[in-house]
């Protein structure tokens, strides 16, 4: 079993429009890149839960939180094959 969540900061974001966005995709990024980790985790028979939190400055864009999640899923995958 995969769970997720996503954060981001209103200290950094004052608008909750700009936070809403931010965790929009993130979670896109994320539902598009669980499949390989979910396979994984039921192969081995394992549980896990992230929690995802944008601590940039700035509005991003989905190529690169896309790039970013994919990197972090990774390596994740990679701590469970160890």
């Amino acid at each position: 079993m995969l769970q997720c969540g996503v954060g981001v900061s209103s200290k950094n974001f004052k608008k909750a429009v700009d936070r809403n966005r931010i965790k929009r995709l993130m979670r896109e990024a994320y539902r598009l890149q669980k499949n390989f980790l979910q396979d994984l985790l039921k192969e081995k028979n394992l549980q896990l839960a992230l929690f995802f939190i944008y601590t940039g400055k700035e509005l991003p864009e989905y190529k690169m939180v896309n790039d970013k999640i994919e990197l972090i899923l990774q390596r994740v995958a990679k701590e469970i094959n160890v």
